[in-house]
């Protein structure tokens, strides 16, 4: 399993483990995670949601009045490592 993927299932699992139920999907691009966020959630959890989350590349928090607030992440598959990768132009 990729790197990402891992990444992605350790925030999902970190996620559940407050007690939310995390959706994961897998893109051609990036693995995306998304929760519901109840109001009543403690403090205390979201300190621990917002440490899970800040493991992936990109986050947030979507919000209003009819659909309540959903926490968003992205995890990007690591880019493959490739001897130098600075160009001709710019080697030693």
């Amino acid at each position: 399993m990729p790197a990402s993927e891992v990444s992605a299932e350790d925030i999902a699992a970190r996620l559940s483990a407050v007690g939310l139920a995390p959706r994961v999907e897998r893109r051609a691009r990036l693995t995306s995670i998304e929760v519901e966020v109840p109001e009543s959630l403690s403090a205390e959890s979201w300190r621990e949601v917002l440490e899970a989350v800040a493991e992936a590349d990109r986050f947030g928090l979507l919000a209003n009045s009819l659909n309540g607030r959903t926490l968003w992440a992205a995890v990007h598959p690591a880019a493959p490592t490739t001897g130098d990768v600075r160009g001709p132009g710019h080697q030693r």
